[in-house]
């Protein structure tokens, strides 16, 4: 009765697996356990079974503690006596166990010895697997390029063996790597194809990804109701495998970051009535209050569920945007606490897009302490500076354009707030910045960007850019570069001269009123309609 049942439980979990019938892979699980009570380390798959028992506890079932005490009999000894295909598949199965950990270069060194040995194994899904678990690992190490090969090479091994279901999960991760490549286009197509085949099945813990994935495509292009909708979706399908699953905290965690980012506009509303010396409408405060409040309460959820988990790249990114949220009402001291509970969490696990964003959170606050003239200014400007500077070099560990563009936009920044004779540095990190935020959107880091162009022009020296211009020095630029320095340099000066008249300035130059205003308003000067 029992070899019967391991037998069914093998073939049909790979089955399941592959097909992604969850709950009937769950139930297999749940009937072998009743039957058994416990792994059993004498089987004669118990090498398989327990690569697989890996990757159901992935999808929802049971604990990664039973994944632990399986290996434990697994020991050095044994190790060298088994057959290749099952020394493969402890392989894997430890691997799984690193990847839960966040131990990430020990699980790519896994799972890269799975790959090498692919040809003698033979096994189309378990190779799609490795390449799977290999892009995850490259992706939540930063490194965007070497997760998007494993990610394709998953789904084309995926559907040699006939597991189309399961290659449609594995290209929910490709869609998301190519959305961050800038490929939004092909990332959506993806995503609607995965979404097609995953909707007929009970696999709901992608499905999730996939509404997660819009929600935070959405939240990119600033559309940030549509983005709440999907991540609440998201959370709707999480729930309904597992209330306290970590990828539903996830959401939460984006959910209370474009809560925050929704207050942040209201507030730019209510300070924009305070200039004009407007008093803002009730409804305007409550709504501001109240969003802030939301974000507040679903950071501390998530923060429940990821402690459950043991999760220090989630715990860490919440207590990041939690940092953020206190920063906005001024409450830097709580902010500070934050951002060093997440450089922790971070420095734990070598997580260099943790630590950076981390140490970007830390910039601000002191950014904030200089502006507000609070504490020892020479002392906080050294710490503003400090934690720039490693929020840049973390950054560039990373293939996040987006983080790296960021931490160079607050490394300018801080140069400018702290040093009156250091434009000329903060003119090429804000050129650095553009460059990596080349047709993005423009959302609150374009702000950033644009911010830090305006205290650029201000600051430098027209002088000694033409001089260095008439003598060669260009740098990496294009002519059409050129042209646009050129334009952001000298349409400030003369609008000033102008008396911050656009038509004048048109005139002037013999140029269209829009080109002024466009180069005004990338600068963030705002010329008006006059």
């Amino acid at each position: 009765m029992r070899a019967a049942i391991r037998t069914d439980l093998l073939t049909g979990l790979r089955e399941d697996l592959g097909l992604r019938r969850i709950g009937s892979g769950q139930a297999r699980l749940d009937d072998y356990w009743f039957a058994t009570g416990r792994f059993d380390a004498h089987d004669p798959d118990a090498a398989p079974i327990l690569c697989y028992i890996a990757q159901w506890v992935d999808a929802g079932w049971q604990d990664i503690e039973i994944v632990r005490k399986g290996l434990q009999t697994f020991t050095p000894g044994r190790r060298a006596a088994l057959r290749l295909v099952d020394y493969v598949h402890v392989l894997m199965a430890e691997g799984m166990v690193f990847v839960h950990e966040e131990h990430v270069q020990r699980a790519l060194g896994n799972f890269g010895l799975v790959l090498s040995l692919r040809t003698e194994i033979a096994d189309p899904q378990l190779v799609a697997l490795a390449h799977f678990w290999s892009s995850r690992c490259h992706r939540k190490a930063g490194e965007y390029d070497a997760a998007l090969v494993h990610a394709a090479e998953g789904v084309k091994y995926a559907t040699e063996a006939e597991m189309e279901p399961m290659a449609a999960a594995m290209r929910v991760a490709e869609s998301w790597l190519l959305f961050q490549k800038g490929r939004t286009k092909d990332a959506l197509k993806l995503l609607s194809e995965a979404d097609a085949v995953l909707r007929e099945t009970d696999d709901f813990i992608t499905r999730g990804n996939i509404q997660s994935s819009y929600g935070r495509m959405y939240r990119r292009e600033g559309r940030y109701d549509l983005a709440l909708r999907h991540f609440s979706q998201a959370i709707e399908e999480y729930s309904k495998r597992d209330a306290e699953h970590r990828n539903l905290a996830r959401s939460l965690a984006n959910m209370g970051y474009v809560e925050r980012l929704i207050a942040l506009q209201l507030r730019k509303r209510i300070d924009a009535d305070a200039a004009q010396r407007r008093k803002s409408p009730p409804e305007l405060r409550h709504e501001y209050e109240e969003m802030r409040s939301h974000a507040l309460g679903h950071l501390d959820h998530a923060t429940d569920i990821y402690g459950k988990h043991s999760n220090h790249r989630g715990a860490g990114t919440v207590c990041v945007n939690r940092g953020h949220l206190h920063l906005d009402s001024g409450d830097v001291h709580r902010a500070a606490e934050e951002a060093r509970q997440a450089y922790a969490l971070g420095e734990e696990k070598q997580d260099w897009i943790l630590m950076a964003r981390a140490r970007l959170l830390e910039c601000m606050v002191e950014n904030y302490k200089l502006e507000e003239g609070i504490e020892d200014p020479a002392w906080v400007a050294h710490l503003a500076l400090e934690a720039a500077s490693e929020a840049v070099a973390f950054s560039k560990r990373t293939e996040n354009r987006r983080l790296q563009a960021r931490a160079l936009i607050w490394q300018g920044l801080t140069i400018c707030n702290t040093s009156s004779g250091a434009s000329d540095a903060a003119r090429e990190i804000c050129e650095q910045a553009a460059g990596l935020l080349k047709n993005e959107v423009q959302d609150h880091i374009w702000e950033d960007l644009q911010t830090l162009k305006s205290l650029v022009v201000r600051g430098g020296s027209l002088d000694a850019t033409l001089h260095a211009w008439s003598q060669g020095v260009v740098g990496e630029r294009t002519f059409q570069q050129l042209t646009e320095d050129f334009a952001d340099l000298i349409i400030p000066k003369i609008w000033d001269h102008e008396g911050r008249k656009v038509a004048r300035v048109a005139k002037r130059l013999s140029i269209s009123p829009k080109k002024v205003r466009r180069v005004l308003a990338r600068l963030g000067l705002h010329g008006g309609a006059n």
